[in-house]
């Protein structure tokens, strides 16, 4: 074997290996949430605040980051190993469908592999900070 062929078949290992641990594999979409009617009515006391969006910023990067992401796209350093997509934030579609009170349930009280944060991010300004920061990513 020359050196050439040897260092095709290389490459196009490391390159078989980067993608298939890039990319997940068979994550599937989430079932529909199932949200309770008074987190479906539930209101932001923040909506809008620009300030409140920077503070969501950095509550993101400590608790939601490594999962969905730096831009909300679901493709946090842990997001291929879960079996379910953490989903798109940046999605309109998504965006335009949920309440702030849903994205709340869903972020705070979570399911499945969507952990509970009522512990971790104990402080109300808090968790509405990080869904005013989930909404400005809406593209």
């Amino acid at each position: 074997m020359n050196t050439k062929t040897l260092y095709s078949i290389v490459l196009a290992f490391a390159a078989f290996t980067f993608l298939a641990f890039t990319f997940p594999q068979d994550q599937q979409k989430g079932e529909p949430w199932k949200i309770p009617a008074e987190y479906k009515t539930k209101v932001n006391p923040d909506k809008g605040d620009a300030e409140s969006v920077k503070f969501g910023k950095t509550v993101y990067a400590k608790h939601c980051r490594s999962c969905h992401g730096n831009t909300g796209l679901g493709d946090g350093p842990k997001a291929r190993n879960l079996k379910t997509h953490p989903g798109d934030f940046t999605d309109a579609q998504w965006q335009d469908s949920v309440t702030d009170g849903e994205i709340y349930y869903m972020s705070v009280i979570g399911r499945d592999e969507m952990p509970n944060y009522e512990g971790k991010i104990p402080d109300e300004e808090e968790r509405w900070a990080v869904i005013n920061y989930v909404r400005s990513l809406k593209k």
